[in-house]
């Protein structure tokens, strides 16, 4: 058994209980909608499914630390066990009733990926990773695609909601995979679009202004799906920095080096003054 199963099988129980949650919500339709920022939505459903998972991790792992998108007030990853939970990612697609909505559950020991699990609500898929132990879709092996020629990759990405300082050269780059690709696709649920590239259904996914609950659990299943994860300046801060790009080597690599000749020096990477 691997050192991390028990905890895959608590994030597990966890999603599960804030599925059921969520999907009475749904299928309600019984729901407020409130309003944390321009554009960016918040229902009782993302706070009772938040609190639900955050009940089932702490009764199994009481000294862990927890960066939960709705309950954490400040963006820190401490030493030690930490927990990053996003009950729902894809809130705007659930507030309309629109599919693909996650939740997200993932685990970092010393600042590095443990655990990996998004269950997406609407078709009842478990995407999950252990460090070092693959990918998995429902139990079933993933991997990433191995098209190579990226005028035939399938992209995915997605849309700022509340940081436009970049929109207009992300909608020249956006025009440039338009010519340059098969087609871009815009899920609305980063997690979901990683873990898409995890299981070869999009061969690269590339966003920015993204935190560290959307990202935190799909990537490492990227990773064990034989993925590359970097920012946009192919390095590692990609969990704080919100500009990830994933997807097989030779997308990735594709998608980088565009992303590079797009974007200027100071646009590709986070201004931490900002």
């Amino acid at each position: 058994m691997s050192k991390y199963t028990s905890e895959l099988n608590t994030a597990r129980k966890a999603a599960g209980e804030a599925a059921e949650i969520i999907r009475d919500f749904q299928s309600s339709n019984s729901f407020s909608v409130n309003f944390k920022g321009k554009n960016d939505l918040v229902t009782d459903a993302d706070l009772q499914s938040e609190k639900k998972i955050i009940l089932v991790l702490k009764r199994a792992f009481p000294d862990d630390h927890i960066l939960a998108e709705e309950s954490s007030e400040e963006l820190v990853l401490p030493e030690g066990r930490t927990w990053l939970i996003d009950p729902i990612d894809g809130t705007t697609n659930f507030a309309h009733g629109f599919p693909v909505y996650c939740v997200s559950i993932g685990l970092w020991e010393n600042r590095q990926p443990k655990m990996g699990l998004v269950l997406e609500v609407s078709r009842d898929e478990y995407f999950t990773a252990l460090a070092g132990e693959g990918a998995y879709l429902d139990g079933k092996p993933i991997s990433v695609s191995k098209l190579e020629d990226p005028s035939a990759s399938l992209i995915g990405t997605g849309f700022p909601y509340n940081d436009m300082s970049l929109v207009d050269n992300y909608l020249a780059f956006f025009r440039m995979l338009i010519h340059n690709t098969q087609g871009i696709r815009r899920a609305g649920a980063a997690a979901y679009d990683l873990c898409c590239v995890a299981a070869g259904r999009l061969d690269g996914f590339y966003e920015y202004s993204l935190n560290p609950w959307d990202v935190g659990a799909a990537a490492l299943i990227v990773k064990e799906a034989g993925g590359l994860i970097t920012d946009w300046k192919g390095e590692q801060d990609w969990l704080f920095g919100k500009r990830i790009i994933a997807g097989n080597p030779t997308v990735h690599s594709f998608l980088l080096d565009n992303i590079r000749e797009q974007f200027t020096e100071s646009e590709l990477v986070l201004s931490r003054q900002s």
